[in-house]
């Protein structure tokens, strides 16, 4: 199952040049961990009435945006958004993200960092999709609804096979899990990178070093319009101030849903 959200969420890491190519000088930190009371917070969020009004017509038009002609007229969309009933299932996960700092190789970076928190949604007639909430000066709200359940399922999936963190490579549309000091697949595209014995922090390093090492703002390729080469749903990162939740200010490039302020995305598959 691919996950292709590049176009949904675009942020370029902000990354001096100039840092070392080479390895880690010491073990990479593990991912900040989301505090309990901020994901309760998260979910409440992502299921307020206003929230779920949307869902149900993002089920009723089956993700398809309202800037985009419908089949069916108002009324029946109105009575579909009734009938979806959406409901939150499963736990509310933090989603992380392939960190900047660690790519460059700077020490104590930590193998990825938190973008987002995700809800899984379910409607009454089986389809899914997800609620993304980020963290702002006001609080937790909601940024997009996308459909599928790619983070939440992953996250899941790290769970049940031994625990550990499970984290994202955007530009190969790839999914891992951080357990301990191994980099351990999670779908097709994360097993083609690195195989299905999965590879030591420090290789996994050095892996994406040399993938997008040279593709970082400022960079050559940068300076010849290429930007984009690393985009991923990250907030600038590398820097020892970070927080532990992204803000909303710099969380998601989103279209906004309109006169409901969130983003809709259909996920593509392939």
């Amino acid at each position: 199952m691919t996950d292709i959200r590049k176009a949904a969420v675009t942020a370029l890491f902000a990354v001096a040049l100039g840092v070392a190519a080479a390895p880690l000088a010491h073990a990479a930190e593990g991912p900040a961990p989301v505090a309990p009371g901020e994901l309760a917070a998260a979910r409440s969020a992502a299921q307020s009435p206003s929230v779920l009004d949307q869902l149900g017509h993002f089920f009723a038009r089956k993700g398809v945006p309202p800037t985009q002609p419908l089949a069916i007229g108002a009324a029946d969309e109105a009575r579909a958004a009734s009938q979806a009933a959406p409901q939150l299932t499963g736990a509310t996960v933090p989603v992380y993200t392939l960190d900047a700092g660690f790519v460059a190789g700077t020490a104590g970076a930590p193998v990825a960092g938190p973008d987002f928190v995700a809800s899984k949604v379910v409607a009454s007639d089986g389809q899914v999709a997800e609620v993304w909430t980020v963290k702002d000066g006001r609080g937790w709200r909601v940024v997009n609804i996308a459909s599928g359940g790619d983070e939440t399922d992953y996250a899941a999936r790290a769970a049940s096979t031994g625990g550990g963190t499970a984290f994202r490579e955007p530009q190969l549309g790839a999914w891992y899990v951080l357990r301990g000091e191994k980099v351990l697949p999670l779908d097709d595209a994360a097993r083609r990178s690195v195989g299905a014995a999965g590879v030591s922090v420090a290789a996994y390093q050095k892996l994406v070093h040399q993938r997008y090492g040279d593709k970082l703002p400022g960079s050559a390729y940068d300076r010849a319009g290429k930007g984009g080469g690393f985009d991923t749903a990250a907030a600038p990162a590398g820097s020892a101030d970070r927080a532990p939740l992204l803000t909303a200010g710099a969380a998601l490039t989103v279209t906004a849903l309109a006169g409901a302020g969130l983003a809709v995305r259909r996920r593509a598959r392939g």
